[in-house]
C-alpha cells in the first residue's frame, strides 16, 4: 500500500487527486493537503470584478466530494516540507508523511517586488484570487460612480498574460455598458515586447487580432515596460530599448488599476535544494519527477519552466490549462506505474489551448506544442468565443463538483482545429 500526497486543490490539485484515484491500487491512499477548503474557479474572477459573477458562483465545497472518492481532505496550509523525510509540516503543528508526493500549489503572488503594487496595502487591483476579484469590484464601482483613467497590465516578471488581456476588455465592455465609456481614457501596461507575444511569442495572429481591438475601443499601450512604482493615483514606469537601457520614464495617472504580478514559489517551497529553483518553482522533468527526489512530481503554475529566450523586460512562460491537463494526465500514469514496480514512462503535452472572454466577443488560440516552433499555431477571435467561456465555466464546475477527471481541453483542441465544429457547438 502507498500514500501519496497531493499539496494543493485548485486546478491542478483537484483534478490531480480525481485522477489518481483512477490510476492507483484499491488499497494506495490519498491525501489532499490545502489552505483552502474551497475550489475556486479562478478563470471567472474577471467576471467577479465587474460584478457578473458573485463567489457562491464560482465556489465549491471540496470536502464532501473528496469523501465520496475516498480521499482524506486537510484544509490546514503547509508550512515546510522535508524531502529527505518524506513529511510536510503544517502550520496547526501536525505533519504528514507520504510515500510519493504531488506539489500541486499555485504560485505565492509577488506584490511586493514593487513598491506599492497589489490590493494589499498597495493601489492596484488582482484577478489571481476570487478575495482580490471581490476587492476589485469594490473599487470598480467607485469608478463607476467618479469615472477616471484606468491601467490594466502585467508588470515585469509576470507569466500569465491572458486574464489581463481579459479584464481590459472585459472592463472596457462593462464601462460601455454602464454608458461611462467615454470618461474613461484606457491604457495598458506589459512587460511583453509586444502586445500578443503571451509569453509564448504569439501564437497565430494574437499580436495582429489584439492590437486591432484595442485600437478600436481606443485603448493605448506600453510595451517592454517595467513598473518602477505605484503611488495613490499614479504609476511610474519605464520602457526599456532592446539593449536593456531605459529608454524613457513615464508617470500614467489612475483612478483604477488591476496589474498582474510576478510568481514564485510558495514559501514552505523556497531554497530546498534539489527541489525548487530560486524562484522557488518545482523542478522536474519530462515525467513531471523531480530529479534529485524521485517520489516527489509537480504540476501546474509551480513547475519551473524556462522563458522562452531573452527579451527587454523579463516575461514567464504561462501554463495553461490544456498544458496543467496533460501533466496531471501523465503524473497520475507515472505513479501508478511506480507503485506497481514499474518506470514513469508518460509525458505531457504541454500544448496551450486559450479562450480569452472579452465580455461580448473573445480570442481564442491553439498552440501545439506551446513552445515554437510548433505543428499547429492557429488563432481566431468572434463572439463564440465568449459563449464557449461561459459554456467551460459551466463544465469546469460540474466536473469538480462530481469529482469525475475527464479531460476537457484536449477535447476543446481538436475542436478548435475545426473551427466551424467548435462554433456549433457552443451555440447549442
Amino acid at each position: 500500500m502507498a500514500h501519496i500526497v497531493v499539496l494543493g486543490a485548485g486546478l491542478s490539485g483537484s483534478i490531480m487527486a480525481y485522477e489518481l484515484r483512477n490510476s492507483l491500487r484499491a488499497e494506495d491512499t490519498i491525501t489532499v493537503i490545502t489552505k483552502d477548503p474551497y475550489y475556486h474557479f479562478v478563470p471567472s474572477n474577471p467576471w467577479i470584478a465587474v460584478g457578473w459573477r458573485a463567489r457562491a458562483d464560482i465556489t465549491i465545497d471540496l470536502a464532501p466530494t473528496m469523501a465520496k472518492k475516498g480521499i482524506a481532505f486537510k484544509a490546514v496550509a503547509s508550512k515546510r516540507l522535508h524531502p529527505e523525510e518524506n513529511r510536510v509540516d503544517l502550520v496547526d503543528g501536525t505533519s504528514v508523511s507520504y510515500d510519493y508526493l504531488v506539489i500541486a500549489t499555485g504560485p505565492e503572488l509577488a506584490f511586493d517586488e514593487i513598491p506599492g503594487l497589489g490590493p494589499h496595502g498597495g493601489f492596484t487591483q488582482s484577478v489571481c484570487h476570487v478575495d482580490h476579484a471581490l476587492a476589485a469590484k469594490e473599487a470598480f464601482d467607485k469608478l463607476l460612480a467618479n469615472p477616471g483613467p484606468v491601467i490594466i497590465g502585467a508588470v515585469q516578471g509576470a507569466s500569465c498574460f491572458g486574464p489581463a488581456y481579459e479584464f481590459l476588455f472585459i472592463l472596457e465592455t462593462a464601462l460601455r455598458r454602464a454608458k461611462v465609456r467615454d470618461r474613461v481614457k484606457m491604457t495598458y501596461v506589459t512587460s511583453e515586447p509586444y502586445i500578443g507575444h503571451l509569453g509564448l511569442d504569439g501564437v497565430g495572429d494574437t499580436k495582429g487580432l489584439l492590437e486591432s481591438e484595442m485600437r478600436a475601443k481606443h485603448i493605448k499601450w506600453h510595451t517592454s515596460s517595467r513598473v518602477k512604482k505605484v503611488e495613490e493615483g499614479r504609476m511610474t514606469i519605464e520602457e526599456i530599448n532592446d539593449d536593456g537601457t531605459v529608454k524613457a520614464e513615464k508617470e500614467l495617472p489612475f483612478a483604477f488599476s488591476m496589474m498582474l504580478p510576478a510568481f514564485r514559489g510558495i514559501k514552505p517551497l523556497q531554497g530546498i535544494e534539489g527541489v525548487s529553483n530560486p524562484r522557488g518553482f518545482t523542478l522536474v522533468d519530462r515525467h513531471q519527477q523531480n530529479p534529485k527526489f524521485k517520489n516527489i512530481f509537480a504540476v501546474g503554475v509551480c513547475v519551473a519552466i524556462p522563458p522562452m529566450g531573452p527579451t527587454p523586460v523579463p516575461c514567464g512562460v504561462p501554463k495553461t490549462g490544456f498544458m496543467i491537463e496533460s501533466m496531471v494526465t501523465a503524473t497520475a500514469q507515472n505513479i501508478g506505474n511506480m507503485v506497481r514496480g514499474k518506470q514513469p514512462d508518460r509525458v505531457g503535452t504541454w500544448n496551450a489551448v486559450c479562450l480569452a472572454d472579452f465580455g461580448d466577443s473573445g480570442i481564442a488560440f491553439v498552440a501545439q506544442p506551446q513552445i515554437p516552433p510548433r505543428n499547429v499555431n492557429w488563432s481566431s477571435s468572434g463572439k463564440w468565443v465568449h459563449l464557449a467561456k461561459v459554456g467551460f465555466e459551466k463544465y469546469f464546475l460540474r466536473k469538480i463538483k462530481k469529482g469525475t477527471s475527464e479531460p476537457f481541453y484536449e477535447k476543446l483542441a481538436m475542436e478548435a482545429m475545426g473551427i466551424n465544429k467548435l462554433k456549433k457547438v457552443t451555440k447549442g
